[in-house]
């Protein structure tokens, strides 16, 4: 909008700009020629035939500069084959007209005939009482005070239209950028809502805006509800299945035939996935309340304390930020955490230790513990649901999964390296900071 408005402002002041210096520029010239026509009319009433048949002026033309040798104003009658009459200012010199050619009219035209002075000509033949040739009688002036001028003109219009052009750029800069102001502060507020500091727009804004904003706020809340009603849909479904389930497990379980194992088996599956996609309804169910903020060492000690009582003889430690904040919900940031402990306390050596830091906006949870670790070949492929690498104790081999999709709702990651502290495995959670 400024590059536009800069492009049309500079063409018509451009355009503007030409059409006032023609008009100036004319009318100064005008004003020049009008006081040498006068010169040279007055020039034509004091001229009369001498005895002999020559021009002469009655009376002498009053300017004293006819009289100053290349003052830069002349005058000149020539014509009858005679030798031309002039000032004394031209001294040694004459005025030659560009062509032969007769001037019923008055003739205005510049002429460089001479080579240090370039000249205003105005000329016109008549024929005078008593004569019948056509003399012609020529005023002439040099341009430099009508240039003088015009310059004088060109000096002050050039920069005053510069200086209209950068104020009329400028006000539309302003006009664009305060016109657009209230975008901006949508874009704010909408900034705010994702980083988790309000629900809606509620800023004052412009009438103008004011239609847009009510029906973003209406879109919002349309998107929460249906949000809201997939996840309840979602985990009603789960709820649903997790009880058939159950009594198809426990039937199963007293009986060692194949169909039993296989029922055994299957159910075990099926109840994997039910946990897994009734946590990822959950997590996007609740992302969209932009709103959730959880600290993250009331969940660590929280969590940490029902891992202890699962085992007892796991040593549990935490330190790092207590008042760190993460934009997730409590319920999730617990079962994030859950996972990530009851994995090391599970598979490591007895001790689990806990480091929460903030990195930028981002706040990075370290779950270190002194078991075998996991290999870097094996590192990824863990996170594939229902891949377990120890076999031999209790689990369904998809929590990690489930920690990698909650993280990656909320906008987070997790990656596994080596505890260079314990020895073990080292679980690196990020997830975004309030």
């Amino acid at each position: 909008m400024i590059a536009i408005a800069t492009l049309w402002i500079s063409v018509l002041l451009i355009g503007g700009g030409f059409a006032l210096d023609r008009v100036l520029t004319t009318a100064i010239t005008r004003n020049f020629d009008s006081s040498l026509e006068y010169v040279l009319i007055a020039m034509i009433r004091s001229s009369e035939i001498g005895p002999d048949g020559e021009v002469r002026l009655i009376e002498p033309l009053g300017d004293q500069r006819f009289l100053e040798p290349y003052s830069g104003l002349y005058w000149q009658i020539s014509g009858g084959g005679q030798e031309p009459y002039r000032s004394r200012s031209l001294w040694e010199r004459s005025l030659t007209p560009p062509r032969e050619h007769v001037d019923d009219a008055l003739h205005t035209y510049n002429s460089n005939q001479f080579p240090d002075e370039e000249l205003r000509v105005l000329e016109r033949n008549v024929i005078l009482p008593g004569s019948k040739t056509s003399w012609r009688f020529q005023i002439a002036q040099s341009r430099d005070a009508l240039d003088l001028q015009i310059r004088a003109v060109r000096a002050t219009l050039i920069p005053s239209l510069a200086l209209l052009g950068v104020g009329l750029i400028v006000l539309a800069a302003l006009q664009t950028f305060y016109g657009l102001l209230p975008l901006r502060q949508i874009r704010r507020a909408i900034a705010a809502m994702r980083g988790g500091q309000h629900r809606r727009v509620t800023a004052p804004l412009p009438l103008e805006v004011q239609p847009m904003v009510e029906e973003l706020n209406a879109l919002l809340a349309h998107n929460e509800k249906q949000a809201e009603e997939a996840r309840l849909h979602a985990g009603n479904l789960a709820h649903a299945l997790k009880t058939p389930l159950t009594v198809l497990v426990n039937s199963a379980a007293g009986s060692g035939d194949e169909l039993a194992q296989t029922v055994r088996r299957e159910a075990a599956t099926m109840q994997r996935q039910v946990d897994h996609h009734l946590a990822r309804a959950r997590a996007v169910g609740r992302r969209g309340a932009a709103q959730a903020r959880a600290n993250i060492r009331d969940s660590v000690d929280s969590v940490s304390r029902a891992v202890g009582l699962l085992y007892p003889k796991v040593r549990l430690d935490a330190s790092g930020d207590k008042a760190l904040i993460a934009r997730v919900e409590r319920q999730d940031l617990d079962e994030l955490i859950g996972n990530l402990l009851e994995n090391a306390a599970k598979y490591g050596g007895g001790s689990v230790f806990v480091t929460v830091q903030r990195e930028g906006a981002t706040a990075e949870i370290l779950v270190e513990d002194d078991g075998p670790g996991i290999s870097p070949a094996d590192r990824q492929r863990i996170f594939d649901r229902g891949v377990r690498l120890d076999s031999g104790k209790p689990g369904t081999g998809l929590g990690l999964a489930i920690v990698r999709d909650v993280a990656e709702i909320y906008g987070g990651s997790i990656a596994l390296e080596e505890s260079e502290d314990l020895g073990g495995l080292l679980v690196r959670l990020k997830l975004p900071a309030g």
